[in-house]
């Protein structure tokens, strides 16, 4: 049967999600623990491949198991291997045709930053330090100019060509973009937070759209500035990415539902 699974996981311990020999990630992690409960090999697939040190709490992954497996049980004892940085927070049986990347119509992220002088020690893994304030409403203002469909070359690592040596494309759609206030709930610091939503991302998008966005939040860039970085359509145009820990994958959409975290 095929499987769904949603994954949360504490990105700090990892060199990313996907299998890489040699280094611990997220995936080589569940493939083992998945494959030692149900006696099969486990390669699963995953909605978003997340970098070293990135974060998720609505992670998606498919993979297929035996008819007869119990789904719960499977879960309970995956999580007594990985946690306590990556938790199986439900497992269900999908469609045959069911794949967690193909099968998605959307994906969100959010970032965190700790804007203010001193650090905080409950967020140095889940938020970016910025030792000064930053204006929030240049910072929306840039954010506009992202929604709808544009070529992110400029905010993007430029991926391997295909093999019939075409580039490949870096044309994205982001449906939703904004910036707010939150209180983190164990130190109560006053944090900076942006959500996007893109039917697709690419290689460290997020991270440099926040790099670029922190330039005008510090002043360093006008808020205008984005609509002539997209046209440039190169790397070099926009800001350096922002640190990995501020970041976590939320959430995936697929037909009629969405992947909301527990």
């Amino acid at each position: 049967m095929r499987v769904r699974g949603t994954v949360a996981y504490d990105g700090s311990p990892f060199h990313g999600f996907a299998v890489n020999d040699g280094v611990s990630t997220v995936a080589g992690l569940l493939n083992g623990a998945l494959s030692r409960v149900l006696g099969t090999e486990v390669v699963l697939t995953c909605a978003g491949r997340t970098d070293r040190g990135v974060h998720a709490v609505g992670q998606v992954v498919s993979f297929d198991a035996p008819d007869d497996a119990s789904l719960e049980d499977v879960r309970r004892s995956v999580n007594r291997q990985c946690r306590p940085s990556v938790v199986l927070t439900a497992l269900e049986r999908a469609a045959d045709d069911f794949d967690a990347r193909f099968s998605a119509t959307g994906r969100t992220y959010r970032y965190r930053i700790l804007d203010r002088p001193d650090p905080d020690p409950f967020n140095a893994l889940r938020a970016w330090h910025v030792s000064g304030p930053l204006d929030i409403d240049a910072m929306q203002l840039a954010t506009a100019d992202l929604v709808g469909e544009h070529d992110f070359s400029s905010f993007c690592r430029r991926p391997t060509p295909r093999p019939d040596g075409t580039p490949a494309g870096l044309v994205r759609r982001v449906t939703a973009a904004s910036w707010r206030r939150v209180t983190d709930g164990l130190s109560g610091a006053d944090l900076l937070e942006f959500e996007v939503s893109a039917t697709a991302f690419c290689h460290q998008m997020v991270r440099s759209v926040v790099g670029t966005l922190v330039a005008v939040g510090r002043g360093h860039l006008a808020a205008d500035a984005l609509p002539s970085i997209l046209a440039a359509r190169n790397r070099q145009a926009a800001g350096d990415p922002a640190p990995p820990e501020g970041l976590t994958f939320w959430s995936v959409d697929y037909p009629g539902a969405t992947s909301d975290p527990p």
